[in-house]
């Protein structure tokens, strides 16, 4: 964690900073996927606020995020994206990251279904709501996210993803 720091943000809480330059595709963070929630792993309420920080990902498998990655806020125009590499996620920088900077993604890319709400990220390219799926997503963002998703996304979407891909 010694590359980034969590702090007060503009977009929402807390958020995770740079501490230093990140080049473009140079993986900034693994992220801890532990701590799975199933019916043998309950979250309890000892997690206090931890238990509202979950990762849905391949399978309908639950894990609590935690720190430092569970703060990190979503954003329409993010600077990040999370790869997975030989089963470990990663924070990979999509773009060049100052010291300094907010580390962000889009929280839609590999999401399914969920709940709607507000996006508060105030980039240029802010759609204004986080929608539920990618694929409620604008065509020509899905698009250009198409390269970052995850293999098991792409896998369990197998049908709509080819679809999408015929497009480009």
């Amino acid at each position: 964690m010694a590359d980034v720091i969590v702090a007060n943000s503009r977009i929402h809480g807390s958020g995770i900073f740079a501490t230093r330059d990140f080049a473009q595709d140079e993986i900034i963070l693994a992220i801890d996927d532990t701590r799975v929630d199933d019916d043998e792993h309950p979250l309890r309420s000892e997690f206090g606020e931890y238990s509202y920080h979950c990762d849905y990902l391949a399978g309908g498998r639950t894990v609590l995020m935690r720190s430092p990655e569970r703060y990190i806020n979503s954003c329409c125009d993010p600077n990040t994206f999370v790869k997975t590499i030989d089963g470990i996620r990663y924070v990979v920088a999509r773009r060049p990251i100052r010291s300094g900077e907010e580390i962000t993604y889009d929280y839609i890319i590999d999401c399914h279904g969920g709940i709607v709400w507000k996006c508060s990220c105030g980039s240029r390219r802010c759609r204004g709501t986080i929608v539920s799926s990618f694929f409620e997503l604008p065509v020509e963002l899905q698009l250009e996210y198409l390269p970052l998703l995850n293999p098991w996304f792409v896998e369990e979407h197998r049908l709509k993803v080819d679809a999408l891909r015929k497009l480009s």
